[in-house]
């Protein structure tokens, strides 16, 4: 796929999973994982798209407490330039990982435009109520706003993917390799601040020996994730049965 038609479709999956068309489907759409899967189906390279949407993920796992309904950062954004530009340039995920946290930030003041205009059909919305205009009302509330999103969150997304790949590229033949290094360092820590931030979140005293027993599973009994994911559905289960006869009790 050329360089122009993948920076238009990147476009357009940015603002249709960023419309909150049903609120489940299109959570599941902004995240990197799932743009990774889009990446790989339109380029051809699905290991290395995952590879950088899997790390990606891992950086916004923290990303799921919205309070307010305000984020600190847009994952979907970060995912729908980093991911292509990585595999389009040939980065390592690392590098790629690194280059997406700017692009996140980036999200937020593009959602707090979104947001500011919004306003403007809700009064709208309120002109065409107290003429009973039902017809007006679904537009203002869904086909205005839709519009605006479009012209507000496309070009951004697709200036970046065009004309990003030559620079990048570029950018990447000249800086030294120590640089390049420092940038696979931060792009590794990034999952692991992540994954502070989600047991920030979620975390309780109560379920550390949990962490410990997942860690050490994976470290010296060298289980998968599938596998370890198995045992502890089966160990949650477990408590909650117990815990459910020790209320019958």
């Amino acid at each position: 796929m050329s360089v122009l038609m993948l920076a238009v479709c990147m476009g357009f999956y940015y603002w249709f999973c960023r419309l909150r068309f049903g609120y489940t489907f299109s959570s599941m759409l902004l995240q990197p994982v799932v743009i990774g899967v889009f990446v790989g189906l339109l380029t051809g390279n699905m290991p290395l798209a995952m590879k950088i949407g899997a790390g990606l993920q891992l950086v916004y796992l923290g990303v799921t407490s919205t309070p307010g309904g305000n984020v600190p950062s847009d994952p979907a954004l970060a995912g729908c330039i980093a991911i292509p530009l990585g595999v389009m340039s040939n980065m390592s995920p690392e590098v790629a990982i690194a280059l997406a946290i700017p692009f996140g930030v980036i999200g937020v003041f593009v959602d707090q435009l979104r947001r500011s205009t919004n306003a403007v059909w809700v009064h709208m919305a309120d002109r065409y109520a107290e003429k009973a205009d039902t017809k007006g009302i679904l537009r203002a509330a869904f086909l205005y706003p839709a519009i605006a999103g479009l012209v507000i969150r496309f070009p951004i997304v697709f200036a970046i993917d065009f004309f990003g790949v030559t620079a990048v590229e570029k950018l990447i033949a000249v800086l030294p390799q120590w640089l390049m290094h420092s940038f696979e360092i931060m792009g590794g820590i990034l999952p692991a601040l992540g994954f502070a931030i989600t047991l920030s979140v979620i975390g309780k005293k109560s379920l550390i020996p949990f962490f410990i027993t997942g860690f050490f599973a994976v470290m010296y009994l060298k289980l998968d994730t599938m596998a370890v994911a198995i045992f502890a559905t089966c160990v949650a289960l477990l408590l909650g049965l117990f815990q459910l006869k020790e209320e019958a009790i």
